[in-house]
């Protein structure tokens, strides 16, 4: 069938081959409710951790990348930042696989293990001033381990959702895959308040910004316990044979241009992400001079935002169809991102970074509703949690983890403090392109081979 077939037919109507929706899911001893909180509980803390490590830059800089100057730390900090990103094709090749081939429950289990391990040493490893070299090179390595984790866990999270979700519902159920990542933004945002107001700065930089990071590796424990009671979805159960991971392969170099307008198709929520969470305290510190205190609580209401616009666009694209809210929300971004920006950069003020970041939350929340959702439904389901892991993770690595370094160097190279704004813009335009691409068939799905 091909991918403008696909899009013709309701969102409720699209299944995987041969898997009716409207089959009971089996041991259905759990909630709806239930399922969703325990999927998506290892998403939360691994964002968590994430969130962090853009949260608390400066510090991290500062205890593992002494520099001569703030933006040498900076610059440093956010490239091992962004090298963690070039693992998630990896995590999402051998990861995506194994769980295509083992189930998706066992495979959520495993990348939570891999996740905790680099949450550890990032917690835990000593400052540069004690063990030398060995900080930033532990520090690194904690990042690849997150990235290699993180290379499968949206895509399996996300592909476990669209599997156990009611008919005519998918958009809804698969957007609390993002949205379990706003209320990461929200308790990163929060907690780091909290501590700003009750610990003096010189703590905080001295050791108080690992609390947060103890805070995430006391919650693991928990969440392995509720992951590991999830019951394994009916459309895997459904498959009747398995793939081998050399059937696979072929299977998506047949596919190679629906992975790659899949990539396309998720730049502009990646770059977008990680713009408006993760860079969003930098830059209001950095750039607008604003203070740690006004930039979380920015940071806290861009979550606040993302949470609530994810699930209703998630439902709308229900209702109206995937391509009309990603095509009108990518133009929208393609035009206004860099007007934005320049008017906030003209306007510096906390009231105002909170009016532009809310409007670049609704084009976010608004896209990735509907994109993650499409995602799941143009990839074919023998190797569903590979290609879109993969095409997520490329994405990923190529655009959305690079921006916060991107943004830092495109500011001191260009003078310009609002060219973030084109950086955002351009994923606009790859992203609307794509999806002419995929919803007027000129990319389409190849059978597995």
């Amino acid at each position: 069938m091909s991918i403008q077939s696909a899009a013709k037919l309701k969102p409720a109507e699209r299944a995987a081959p041969g898997v009716s929706d409207a089959n009971p899911q089996p041991a259905r001893r759990h909630s709806k409710l239930s399922t969703v909180i325990r999927v998506t509980s290892g998403n939360f803390i691994e964002m968590y951790d994430f969130f962090l490590f853009g949260f608390y830059a400066t510090h991290i800089a500062a205890a593992f990348f002494p520099a001569t100057s703030e933006y040498a730390g900076l610059m440093m900090t956010f490239a091992t930042f962004g090298a963690g990103f070039f693992m998630r094709p990896l995590g999402a090749i051998f990861l995506g696989s194994y769980i295509d081939r083992i189930g998706r429950r066992k495979g959520l289990v495993l990348t939570l293990a891999i996740m905790a391990s680099g949450t550890a040493l990032i917690a835990f490893v000593p400052g540069y001033a004690t063990i030398g070299l060995m900080a930033p090179l532990l520090v690194l390595l904690g990042r690849l381990l997150q990235g290699f984790s993180a290379g499968v866990e949206l895509g399996g999270v996300s592909v476990y959702l669209s599997e156990m979700a009611t008919p005519g519902n998918k958009g809804f159920y698969v957007s609390w895959q993002s949205a379990s990542q706003q209320l990461a933004v929200i308790c990163s945002a929060a907690l780091g308040y909290a501590l700003n107001q009750t610990m003096a700065k010189d703590v905080i930089a001295d050791w108080g910004w690992r609390i947060p990071f103890f805070i995430g590796c006391s919650i693991i424990p928990v969440v392995f316990y509720i992951r590991k009671s999830l019951q394994e979805t009916e459309a895997y159960l459904a498959q009747k044979t398995r793939p081998t991971f050399g059937q696979m392969m072929r299977t998506i170099g047949a596919n190679w241009a629906l992975v790659t307008a899949g990539t396309m198709l998720v730049v502009l929520t990646t770059v977008a992400f990680y713009l408006i969470t993760v860079y969003t305290p930098t830059f209001g510190k950095s750039v607008l001079k604003l203070t740690t205190e006004e930039s979380l609580l920015v940071t806290l209401c861009v979550g606040l935002s993302n949470f609530i616009w994810l699930p209703v666009m998630g439902a709308v694209s229900d209702r109206i169809g995937r391509w009309p809210v990603m095509a009108v929300c990518a133009a929208l971004t393609a035009i206004t991102a860099y007007p934005a920006l320049s008017w906030l950069i003209a306007n510096p003020s906390f009231g105002h970074m909170v009016m532009i970041e809310l409007w670049l939350s609704f084009l976010y929340g608004s896209y990735n509703g509907a994109t993650i959702v499409a995602l799941t439904e143009i990839i074919p389901v023998q190797i569903r949690t590979t290609g879109f892991s993969l095409a997520y993770s490329l994405a990923t690595a190529l655009f959305g983890g690079m921006t916060p370094l991107l943004s830092t160097w495109l500011i001191e190279t260009t003078g310009d403090k609002a060219a973030p704004g084109y950086w955002m813009a351009g994923a606009g335009v790859v992203s609307l392109l794509a999806t002419f691409l995929i919803y007027r068939g000129i990319v389409r799905e190849h059978k597995a081979a």
